[in-house]
């Protein structure tokens, strides 16, 4: 069992809460007398520093996986970053006074948990988080877990191997800008090809990328090269499938249409494992977030940031800092 001092935790705290389903602007309202999460014994609560948005909030807000839902209200967001202020007694690796980081739901869309990470205080599962790393803010860790489990489970799930070649569509985005750094920095890619707008191919190269692509002027499928792997953060798996080798294979990160082999639909599961895997990297800047240049939004400018995110044109992770 972790030992802890105790700190003194208020009943009450500051969420932002949709009661129904619907647009962010439309549901979400900035509550101050939700209570403060209770623990059980293999949890930690967490004094939220930093939290970063990622489309599936926006899905869930809307409804669309309501099948699979926690039932309204919910405290909305996945990725945290703070410091441990209350551990369950059975929690073995965190103590309080700890800073950590990681995507707050193990399941991203079955059964999440009623209460998220845009709040002042977080209940999560000692499984799902990690020490963060020395290196980053809180702004810049909050920005990862989610993302950046999500590019590398799908690399391990394709059979993503050193020597082999990848092709991005959509590498600078959120989870797309780590693909580009984990295939070429830790899986130890031959060629990372990328497709972004033009004003973002020099990011994409900055990133390790060696073929950065415009995607609005070239045809990535009419390319003469094929990969062994395309990672798809766009929703276009079957132009994908065009520009894999024989073999190949297309994991597609867009889900709710249809997918045709080699492609397949990879779902995250949040695990603190593959980041305590990923810390080295991201500790020697081998793997280094990539922030939106109107982040960090604070606390207040929620509905804004979220605004931000949906207009597709953000670069990296929008983040949510500080926390009030």
């Amino acid at each position: 069992m972790a030992t802890s001092t105790p700190v003194s935790i208020p009943s009450k705290m500051k969420a932002w809460v949709y009661g129904q389903y619907g647009k962010p602007e439309d549901v979400l309202r900035l509550e101050s007398e939700v209570d403060v999460p209770e623990v059980n014994d293999e949890q930690v609560l967490i004094k939220v520093a930093a939290a970063s948005l990622n489309p599936v909030d926006i899905k869930m807000m809307a409804g669309l996986f309501k099948a699979t839902d926690s039932p309204v209200p919910t405290v909305a967001g996945y990725d945290v970053a703070g410091v441990v202020v209350k551990v369950g007694s059975k929690v073995k690796e965190f103590n309080v006074g700890d800073e950590v980081y990681g995507g707050i739901h193990e399941h991203a869309l079955n059964n999440p948990k009623g209460s998220g990470s845009l709040s002042e205080y977080a209940a999560v599962e000692e499984k799902v988080v990690a020490l963060k790393p020395k290196n980053l803010s809180f702004a810049e860790t909050a920005s990862l877990p989610l993302a950046v489990e999500t590019a590398y489970g799908g690399l391990e799930r394709a059979g993503f191997s050193a020597g082999q070649s990848i092709l991005v569509l959509g590498g600078a985005g959120g989870v797309g800008s780590l693909v580009i750094q984990l295939a070429k920095h830790v899986f130890g890619a031959s060629k990372v090809a990328a497709t972004s707008c033009a004003g973002k191919l020099e990011l994409l190269k900055t990133l390790g990328a060696d073929l950065a692509i415009d995607y609005k002027r070239d045809k990535y499928e009419d390319l003469p090269e094929k990969f062994d792997v395309v990672y798809d953060t766009v929703g276009e798996s079957g132009r994908g499938n065009k520009a894999v080798k024989e073999g190949g294979s297309v994991v597609t990160i867009v889900g709710g249409r249809p997918v045709v082999p080699p492609a397949f639909v990879f779902d995250v599961t949040s695990t603190g494992t593959v980041l305590n895997t990923l810390k080295p990297f991201i500790e020697e800047e081998k793997l280094k977030p990539v922030i939106d240049p109107k982040s960090p939004f604070p606390f207040s400018h929620t509905i804004e940031a979220f605004s931000h995110l949906q207009t597709g044109r953000g670069t990296g992770k929008v983040v949510i800092y500080p926390i009030p």
